[in-house]
C-alpha cells in the first residue's frame, strides 16, 4: 500500500516537477497595514450594466425619451385611426418633455394598446408579484388600463385591470400582477379602454424581489454577487461615461437625483462606440443615480468612490475641452457632491440627501477628478480642482488619472506631474495580456513609498477565444490575474485600492469583453476572474507578512502572505502557473502554537480555455478543503497542482 501511495505521488508531481524548496514566514514580524479599501469593485453602465441590468426596471424607454420615441414599443390597433396615439412635448418639463396622448373611441380591452419588449426581453418568474405603475391624466371622458404579462409565445401569463380613471392633473396609478410562468424573454402589453382623451407617461414594471425589497430598486442577485465579495470600495458611475462622447453627453450627478420623473435621460455613450456591437437602444434613465450608488455602497459595506468630469470629454472621441475660465461649474459640482454626501440637513445639498430619505451622512472620503484623461490640459484643470477641494475639504482624498495605460509618454508625463503636485492617489489602468501580468508582478516593488498611493482602478487580463475575435473570461486570464494580484498584495503599503473592470455584462447586450460577472434576464454567474477577485477580497488580512524570499515568477510560482488580526491567521496565496505540480515546505516562525489543520480554498483545471456559463456556473470555482499541519515542527506542505491558485489559512497562537 505504501509503495502504491509513493507511485501515485510521483505521478501526481509529474516528471517535470521542481525540487522541493523551503520558505519561511515569521508571524511576529508584521508589516504595513493593509487598507480596508484594498480590494474593491468598479461599476460602469456598459454591457447593459444599469438599465437592463442591476437597475431592475423591466420597461425599456418608459417615458418615450429615447432619440426614437417609439423604440421598444409596438403599437396595437384593431382599427387604425391616424393620430390616435401621439407623442407630445411639454416645454414646462425639460427633464422629461415627452408623454403619450391617446384618443379613446369606445375601445374595449384588446383593441388599442402597446407592447413593450423590455431589455432583450423581460425575465419573468413563476409566482412572483410585479409592481406596475403609470403616470396619467384624463383630459376628458373615462378610461381603464389593462396590463398583461406575455410569454415568448405571446400567451398571457399574468394580468390586472384598473378602476375607471379620472382626474385632469397628473397622478400615479399602481397595480400588482403575478406571473404564472417563468419566462426568459417575455413582454408586457398595456391595453386602453373607454371613451375620451388620456395622457400617460413613466410606464414602469418592477419585480418585487429587489435588493432589500426596495420598490423600484435593484436586481437582488446582481447586488448579492457584489456583497459576497466584501468589497472595500465601489467606484462609480464608471469610466468613459463620466467623460461622455462630448461634454453634453457627460455624466452630471445633479441630474440623477430627486424624483424619477425629473431625472433627465441621456444617450449612453456605448450606444455609438463600437461598430461591431451596435446598441441603438442604449440610454441612461438614471433610475440608478448618485443617491442609489451611495446607498448601494452603504448596503454592501464599501466606501463610495465617485468619479466626476474634469471639464474634458473623451479624448478618443470629441476631445472637447472647457476653457479654464469656464471651469467653475465643474469644480462647484465636485464641492456640492461632497456636501450632498457629507453635509448636514441645514446645508443646501445635504438637505437634498435628507429629502431622499437618508438623514445620516454617507461619510465620503474619496473623490475622483477625471477618468483616463491625459496631457498638460488635464494637469492644469486638476490643479484647479485640487486647490478648491483641499481648501474646503482637506480630509477628502483626490484620485487622479494617469491616462489609459501604464507606460509610454502620456503615462510618464502624468506620473511625474501628479507626484510633483503631491496628489493623494494615482489611478493606473492596465488592460493587458496574461504574459504582461506575469512579467509585472514586481511592478510596484520599486515605487516611491513616500509618494502618492496607487489605485489600480481598471485592469483585466485580455486573452482571445479560439477564433481570436473577442477577449474571453477563461482560466488562462484568471490564473494570470491571480499571479498579478499577489504582486499587488505584496505592495499593499503603496497599492491601496484595486478593481477589475468592467464589472457586469448582459449575454445579449454586451459591448466589451472580458467582464467579471455575466447575466441574462433571469440568471447570473461569476467568471473564473470573479472567483479569483473574491478569493483575494474575502481573504484580505490586516497586515503584510513576507516570505524570507520573494516568490514572483521563479519556477512559475507567485505568492503573497498576510496576517489577519481579527482571526489570528496567516493567509498564504500562491499561484502555480506552470504545467507541472510542485510541492514546497513553509516554516512558520514567531508562533507559540499553530492549528492542526489549515483551511484550503483552491481553483485549478488543466484546461486553460475553460470558462463558466449559465449552464456551468461554477465549472471553474474554488473548492474548499483542509490539509494537515505539522504542529511540532510548525511546518505546512504546499502541494500545488499545475495551473492552480490556492489560498491557505493557518491559525496561530
Amino acid at each position: 500500500m505504501k509503495k502504491k501511495i509513493l507511485i501515485l505521488a510521483a505521478l501526481w508531481l509529474g516528471q517535470g516537477a521542481f525540487a522541493q524548496k523551503t520558505f519561511t514566514i515569521d508571524a511576529s514580524k508584521k508589516g504595513a497595514e493593509i487598507a480596508p479599501t484594498m480590494w474593491g469593485i468598479f461599476f460602469e453602465d456598459i454591457n447593459l450594466g444599469a438599465d437592463g441590468g442591476i437597475y431592475a426596471e423591466l420597461v425599456k424607454n418608459r417615458s418615450f425619451e429615447f432619440f426614437k420615441p417609439w423604440m421598444g414599443w409596438e403599437r396595437k390597433h384593431k382599427t387604425f385611426i391616424e393620430g390616435q396615439m401621439q407623442i407630445k412635448n411639454r416645454p414646462d418639463k425639460p427633464s422629461n418633455p415627452r408623454y403619450l396622448s391617446i384618443q379613446l373611441n369606445n375601445e374595449k380591452k384588446g383593441e388599442l394598446g402597446l407592447v413593450n419588449e423590455g431589455f432583450r426581453g423581460m425575465g419573468l418568474k413563476k409566482g412572483l408579484t410585479y409592481d406596475f405603475s403609470i403616470l396619467y391624466r384624463v383630459k376628458k371622458g373615462n378610461a381603464q388600463v389593462h396590463v398583461e404579462l406575455l410569454n415568448d409565445k405571446k400567451e398571457v401569463v399574468g394580468q390586472v385591470s384598473s378602476r375607471s380613471l379620472s382626474g385632469s392633473e397628473w397622478q400615479k396609478l399602481e397595480m400588482n400582477l403575478v406571473s404564472a410562468e417563468t419566462v426568459l424573454k417575455g413582454k408586457m402589453a398595456i391595453w386602453f379602454s373607454g371613451e375620451g382623451e388620456l395622457d400617460v407617461d413613466m410606464i414602469s414594471l418592477f419585480p418585487t424581489d429587489t435588493w432589500k425589497g426596495r420598490k423600484g430598486g435593484m436586481r437582488a442577485d446582481m447586488v448579492q454577487m457584489l456583497a459576497d465579495m466584501k468589497p472595500g470600495f465601489i467606484r462609480f458611475p464608471g469610466g468613459c461615461i463620466v467623460e461622455g462622447f462630448d461634454l453634453d453627453n457627460r455624466y452630471q450627478w445633479k441630474k440623477t437625483i430627486g424624483p424619477l420623473e425629473e431625472r433627465q435621460l441621456i444617450m449612453n455613450r456605448w450606444n455609438i462606440e463600437f461598430a461591431h456591437r451596435p446598441t441603438p437602444d442604449y440610454f441612461q434613465t438614471f433610475g440608478l443615480g448618485f443617491f442609489e450608488y451611495f446607498q448601494l455602497a452603504e448596503d454592501i459595506g464599501a466606501e463610495p468612490l465617485p468619479i466626476l468630469n474634469c471639464g474634458m470629454a473623451c479624448q478618443f472621441n470629441s476631445g472637447e475641452l472647457v476653457a479654464l475660465e469656464d471651469l467653475d461649474p465643474y469644480v462647484q459640482d465636485a464641492l456640492d457632491l461632497i456636501e450632498f454626501a457629507n453635509g448636514d440637513a441645514n446645508s443646501t445639498w445635504g438637505k437634498e440627501r435628507v429629502k431622499m430619505g437618508h438623514p445620516e451622512p454617507f461619510n465620503l472620503k474619496f473623490i475622483g477628478v477625471g477618468n483616463e484623461n491625459w496631457g498638460p490640459q488635464y494637469i492644469e484643470r486638476l490643479e484647479i480642482f485640487k486647490k478648491a477641494i483641499k481648501e474646503k475639504y482637506p480630509e477628502i482624498q483626490i484620485v487622479a488619472s494617469s491616462g489609459t495605460s501604464t507606460e509610454g509618454d502620456r503615462f510618464e508625463l502624468l506620473d511625474k506631474e501628479l507626484r510633483k503636485m503631491n496628489i493623494d492617489i494615482i489611478d493606473e489602468h492596465a488592460y493587458k495580456s496574461p504574459s504582461w501580468l506575469y512579467e509585472n508582478t514586481s511592478r510596484y516593488d520599486s515605487y516611491d513609498r513616500k509618494g502618492p498611493q496607487i489605485f489600480v482602478g481598471e485592469w483585466a487580463s485580455h486573452t482571445k477565444n479560439k477564433g481570436g475575435d473577442i477577449n474571453v473570461n477563461n482560466w488562462l486570464a484568471a490564473l494570470s490575474e491571480s499571479a498579478f494580484m499577489t504582486g499587488l498584495e505584496r505592495n499593499a503599503d503603496i497599492v491601496r485600492l484595486t478593481s477589475y473592470a468592467p464589472l457586469f455584462a448582459h449575454e445579449d447586450g454586451w459591448q466589451w469583453t472580458p467582464d467579471l460577472i455575466w447575466v441574462d434576464n433571469l440568471n447570473i454567474y461569476g467568471t473564473p476572474s470573479y472567483y479569483v477577485q473574491k478569493q483575494f477580497s474575502t481573504n484580505r488580512g490586516t497586515h503584510l507578512l513576507q516570505f524570507d524570499q520573494k516568490i514572483s515568477g521563479q519556477d512559475s510560482l507567485y505568492a503573497s502572505t498576510v496576517w489577519d488580526e481579527q482571526t489570528k491567521e496567516i493567509i498564504i496565496k500562491v499561484t502555480n502557473a506552470g504545467s507541472s505540480a510542485v510541492q514546497h515546505e513553509v516554516n512558520i516562525l514567531g508562533a507559540k502554537k499553530i492549528g492542526e489543520k489549515a483551511k484550503l480554498s483552491r481553483m485549478f483545471t488543466d484546461d486553460l480555455e475553460a470558462m463558466n456559463s449559465v449552464k456551468e456556473a461554477e465549472k471553474v470555482a474554488p473548492v474548499a478543503s483542509e490539509v494537515a499541519v505539522d504542529t511540532k515542527r510548525k511546518k505546512l506542505i504546499l502541494s500545488l497542482p499545475a495551473r492552480s491558485f490556492s489560498v491557505y489559512r493557518i491559525s496561530v497562537k
